[in-house]
């Protein structure tokens, strides 16, 4: 079955119900992330990416100025069919364009596998982010291009 799933790069503050209801819905509720360290006061200053099928907001990820792609969400009902990877793709597209030479993620350790297939190294060990074991994992991006 084909929908109509868009990606779309947005503003924080004309977006963040939208991002905010994802990221409460899969982080806070879900995998019981304090709200306090969820809303780390960082987004304003992040690239917002937020997927949509229709209007119905699905999935959001934020690429920070230090490289730093994180608070990577899929809505539960929309797991398993391709929107991760769909959205990751469009963040890292988007840091090429904006000429980083890599970016780092903090990955749960259950979705390593995920990012490796993006080619994304893990690195160090595993350590507790908001009670849950993540390892970071870092993609070269080469010589990427700028459009100055």
């Amino acid at each position: 079955m084909s929908r109509n799933i868009v990606i779309q790069r947005v503003d924080w503050d004309s977006h963040q119900d939208s991002l905010r209801a994802i990221r409460k819905a899969v982080f806070v509720e879900e995998q019981q992330v304090p709200e306090a360290l969820e809303w780390d006061g960082r987004d304003s200053g992040c690239v917002q990416f937020l997927a949509r099928i229709g209007s119905r907001p699905i999935a959001t990820a934020r690429l920070t100025a230090e490289g730093q792609i994180g608070r990577m969400a899929v809505i539960g009902s929309e797991r398993g069919k391709g929107i991760g990877a769909r959205l990751l793709t469009a963040v890292i597209a988007e840091a090429k364009r904006q000429g980083y030479q890599q970016v780092f993620l903090h990955a749960q350790v259950n979705v390593e596998g995920f990012y490796q297939k993006f080619g994304f190294v893990s690195e160090g060990d595993v350590f507790l982010e908001a009670g849950i074991e993540h390892r970071t994992m870092r993609l070269s991006l080469g010589d990427a291009d700028r459009d100055e």
